[in-house]
């Protein structure tokens, strides 16, 4: 699909082709979008479908989301309004709202002008025009979905509206908007191939698969157990809504040489450099400076370093775990090292050889020492980087990728499963074998006691899958819509956010105190109807506190 869709994508040629009555893709309602004589091919209806997903979302949500969560720090500006959010610094005027819920209604508003025109090409074949259609629903979905989740009731918008119908626009309750997205994604879902049924070129489209996935995190998120299990099963159980395995290596699930694996359901599609202008350099703020990195913007926290097991599967406070805090990277769950850079870490570089990272202050026998913590400075305010989704085909220069980024994958359903049936009261060892131990064994786990099913109660079963669903998922983006959905936010994001053991030893036991939090859970379950929308349109009233 990146030849198709990427290639394609072009704002240029869909204004051009429609040069009457179209303005800008965006919330503002226009009584046309184009004239009569653009819905000809089908060509053309493919421009604006892969307008669509060029609109999904974007490379800073994906990486700076984490920093609103208690795994990650942004210490440097505040990238995409997530410093504010993890500090409880913000009201409705943050610009971080108001670009969101524009991004996600011109993507809706794109899936509107697409679903009521598409019809007009009378030549297209039958069973592509349902497809795309049903990938329009999909999207449609999709931007609801994120807008439902963080804003709770939001106006449900399924037409290209008239200037008229602009000025009568009103929240819809979450309720329905919830029940919309359900609804679509089954229509989706119906006319949407398997993933193993899509040519090369349409690599990355949206599948019947990945509607199914996106119900089920649909259904997750709003508690509805035993729907999630049904969701589930549908993908566990039978390959009729496509094929889908956890991919054989942890590291390599995020390398180039790997995408489209057995694992991904759904995902951003980006290009090299070499090859187009849709990439991404992000990633020159995240890596240490010594390999290049630029500054440190997105850090992780001693938070989610500790949440990492030890390979017998004890936590790091266990009895018996093994843990030495003063050698605190051995023995630990092997995805700790493909995801955070601490130090001593052994960074592989795209040549094949190693650099040792130093972190820890006085530590680098290179006089420059530019990776060791050091306050003020544009190294890692936590003491620690990133590795997931390090491109070693990257450009040197500023780590610029066309990296595939994934939203969906094959384990978040293992673990939406685990979940529910551990909710629902019915985890067992025919349960945890299928998610939970399956996970932990392609992660690297070996010792029986990490692996095997463990006799406790309902609670400390659901703080194991929790941590599991962290560790796995760490630097995905996926945290802070759970730590939300479980309502712990105003537990975990209360305080300090910490860094490695580099700090004053009187303070936090010596643990870098990088950034401290407020979470009032009064109001901020709920992000904020934008300022800029409510003087716009009087009918959106604004959720409580706010």
């Amino acid at each position: 699909m990146k030849k198709n869709i990427i290639y394609k994508i072009s704002f240029l040629v869909l204004l051009t082709a429609a040069t009457t009555g179209c303005k800008k893709l965006d919330l503002a309602p226009e009584n046309k979008f184009t004239d009569a004589n653009y819905w000809t091919t089908t060509d053309k209806a493919s421009v604006v479908l892969n307008t669509a997903y060029e609109q999904i979302s974007n490379s800073g949500y994906f990486f700076t989301n984490e920093a609103m969560s208690d795994n990650a720090y942004n210490g440097r500006g505040d990238n995409n309004g997530v410093a504010s959010l993890a500090a409880g610094t913000y009201d409705a005027s943050l610009g971080r709202l108001k670009g969101e819920w524009g991004d996600h209604y011109r993507g809706i508003k794109t899936c509107n002008i697409f679903l009521e025109n598409v019809d007009k090409v009378t030549a297209m074949d039958a069973t592509l025009k349902a497809r795309m259609k049903a990938e329009a629903r999909f999207i449609r979905a999709w931007h609801y979905y994120m807008l439902e989740t963080w804003w709770g009731d939001v106006p449900l918008i399924d037409k290209d509206l008239t200037i008229e119908e602009s000025k009568t626009i009103a929240r819809t309750p979450k309720a329905q908007v919830v029940d919309f997205i359900l609804k679509e994604l089954d229509l989706a879902a119906a006319d949407l191939p398997v993933n193993t049924a899509l040519a090369a070129a349409d690599r990355g489209r949206v599948t019947k698969g990945a509607a199914i996935g996106l119900k089920a995190r649909v259904l997750l998120y709003e508690n509805r157990w035993a729907e999630v299990v049904t969701e589930c099963e549908k993908l566990m159980n039978s390959n009729a809504n496509g094929t889908y395995a956890l991919f054989n290596s942890y590291e390599g699930l995020f390398l180039p040489q790997n995408e489209y694996n057995s694992e991904v359901m759904f995902d951003l599609e980006y290009l090299p450099p070499a090859v187009g202008t849709r990439y991404y350099t992000d990633f020159r703020d995240m890596a240490p400076l010594s390999v290049n990195g630029r500054l440190n913007a997105i850090a992780p926290t001693q938070e989610l370093v500790d949440s990492y097991l030890m390979l017998n599967g004890k936590r790091i406070s266990d009895a018996g775990s093994g843990y030495n805090e003063s050698n605190p990277y051995v023995g630990r769950d092997p995805r700790l090292t493909y995801t955070v850079v601490y130090n001593g870490y052994q960074w592989k570089k795209a040549d094949n050889t190693v650099k040792t990272i130093y972190t820890k202050p006085g530590s680098d026998p290179d006089p420059s020492h530019p990776d060791e913590y050091s306050p003020g400075s544009i190294a890692s305010p936590t003491g620690y980087y990133t590795r997931k989704y390090y491109d070693p085909t990257s450009t040197p220069a500023d780590f610029g990728s066309g990296l595939n980024l994934i939203l969906i994958r094959y384990a978040d359903v293992l673990l939406m499963y685990a979940e529910a049936k551990t909710e629902l009261g019915q985890m067992n060892s025919t349960v945890w074998d299928q998610t939970v131990r399956a996970i932990r064994a392609r992660a690297g786990f070996t010792d029986a006691a990490a692996l095997t099913f463990p006799a406790v109660s309902q609670d400390e079963m659901r703080q194991i899958v929790r941590n599991e669903r962290r560790v796995e998922f760490a630097m995905e983006g996926l945290r802070i819509f759970d730590i939300r959905r479980w309502k712990i936010a105003e537990v975990v994001l209360n305080g300090w956010a910490h860094g490695a053991k580099f700090g004053p030893a009187g303070v936090d036991n010596g643990y870098i105190r990088a950034n401290q939090r407020t979470f009032d859970a009064t109001k901020a379950y709920l992000w904020p109807i934008p300022r800029d929308e409510r003087a716009v349109d009087p009918n959106l009233t604004q959720n409580p506190g706010w």
